[in-house]
C-alpha cells in the first residue's frame, strides 16, 4: 500500500496543521510506503516572495521531520525537486473539462480572500491531480475541505484510462476521518493563520505561556464557581495533549469549582509544552545540523524521481509522445 501526501509550505505550523495533518501522516510510515513533498509549486498561487517561499520550505521540511518523520521508513522531498509532475499535469489538463475546475470551491474560496485569479489558481486541482497520480499511489489522505480535489484526481484518471489504456494509471481512494474533529483556535473558531487565533507547535516558552494566558477565551465566571465543561475552549485543547485521566481530573475540578481560569490555562500550557518536548528537542539537533535537511530532502527527491520518470514513460508511450 502506497500512501502519498503533500503540504504546503505557508509559514509557522501550529497544533491544528499538527492533529490535522502531520501526526495522521506520520503513523501512515508505520502502514505502508509513504511519500511525503513540500508543495512548493502549489504554494506559488498566493505567494510571490521568493525569500518567503525557500524560507517556509525549509522550515516545513524542518518541523516535519522534527515531529516524527523517518527518512528511513519514508520518501522525502520537494514538489519542485521532481519537474515531470509538470508534464504529467499538462497531459491531465488536455482531458480535464473547463467546468470540472470551475466547480471546484478551493479556486472560489481564494477569489474570496482577495487572491488575484490566475491560470495556476484556477489549474491547482490538475497538478494535484499529477502530484498524485505520478507515484501510482493507493490513497491519498485528506481533509474534508479537499475530498473535492481527490474526486477531480479519479476523474482525470479515468479519462487517461478510458482513452489510452486501461489501467494506465492508477485511480487511489481517499482517507478522509470522519471523526476527526476541527482543532479549535485560542478564540474558539477552527484554527486558522487567517482568524490569527493560533497556537504554534513551536515558539518561545514564556511567549507560548503569555499566548496561552492571554488569548484563550474564557467566560466571566468567579473562582469560587463551578465552571461551564460544554464548548471550553480550554477543556477542548487540553483533551489534544493530557491523557484520558488527566482530562477526566479537569473536568472534575471545573464541575466542582474552586479552581480559577488561570490554574486551568497554566494546566493547558504544561500540557502541551510537554507533549511537544521531543520533537522541540528533535528540530534544535535539526536546525544545528542543516547538512541533515539538504541530504534528505535529496535522497528523498532521487527516489521520487525514480517512480516519477516510470509512470510518465508509460504515459507518453500511451498518449504518443514517444512514437519510436
Amino acid at each position: 500500500m502506497r500512501f502519498l501526501t503533500g503540504l504546503q509550505p505557508s509559514g509557522q505550523l501550529h497544533i491544528g496543521n499538527y492533529f490535522g495533518a502531520i501526526e495522521p501522516a506520520v503513523r501512515l510510515q508505520e502502514q505502508g510506503e509513504a511519500f511525503y513533498f513540500i508543495a512548493n509549486y502549489h504554494a506559488m498561487t498566493t505567494m510571490e516572495s521568493a525569500e518567503k517561499l525557500r524560507e517556509n520550505t525549509y522550515g516545513l521540511a524542518v518541523d516535519f521531520l522534527a515531529c516524527g518523520l523517518d527518512p528511513a521508513k519514508s520518501v522525502f522531498f520537494a514538489q519542485s525537486a521532481v519537474p515531470e509532475v509538470n508534464e504529467l499535469a499538462w497531459i491531465l489538463s488536455t482531458v480535464c473539462p473547463m467546468g470540472l475546475l470551475e466547480r471546484c470551491h478551493s479556486y472560489k474560496d481564494k477569489l474570496a480572500k482577495g487572491f488575484s485569479p490566475s491560470h495556476a489558481l484556477f489549474a491547482y486541482p490538475a497538478l494535484m491531480a499529477a502530484d498524485i497520480l505520478l507515484y501510482d499511489s493507493d490513497a491519498v489522505p485528506v481533509g474534508k475541505d479537499q475530498k473535492q480535489h481527490l474526486e477531480v484526481t479519479r476523474d482525470l484518471a479515468g479519462k487517461i484510462n478510458d482513452l489510452f489504456g486501461e489501467n494506465l494509471l492508477k485511480v487511489p481512494e481517499a482517507i478522509i476521518s470522519e471523526s476527526t474533529a476541527v482543532v479549535p483556535g485560542l478564540d474558539g473558531q477552527k484554527m486558522s493563520k487567517s482568524y490569527g487565533n493560533t497556537l504554534p507547535i513551536f515558539g518561545e516558552e514564556k511567549a507560548m505561556r503569555k499566548l496561552i494566558n492571554k488569548k484563550v477565551v474564557t467566560d466571566a465566571t468567579p473562582l469560587e464557581a463551578p465552571k461551564p465543561t460544554e464548548n471550553s475552549i480550554i477543556l477542548a485543547l487540553y483533551k489534544l495533549f493530557a491523557s484520558p485521566e488527566q482530562y477526566q481530573e479537569m473536568i472534575d475540578a471545573h464541575r466542582r469549582g474552586g479552581v480559577g481560569y488561570g490554574q486551568f490555562k497554566k494546566d493547558l500550557f504544561e500540557t502541551y509544552w510537554e507533549y511537544f518536548r521531543a520533537a522541540r528537542e528533535k528540530r534544535e539537533w535539526i536546525l544545528a545540523h542543516p547538512e541533515y535537511v539538504h541530504d534528505v530532502l535529496t535522497s528523498g527527491a532521487a527516489k521520487a524521481r525514480e517512480t516519477a520518470a516510470a509512470t510518465l514513460a508509460r504515459v507518453r508511450a500511451a498518449v504518443g509522445l514517444v512514437w519510436c
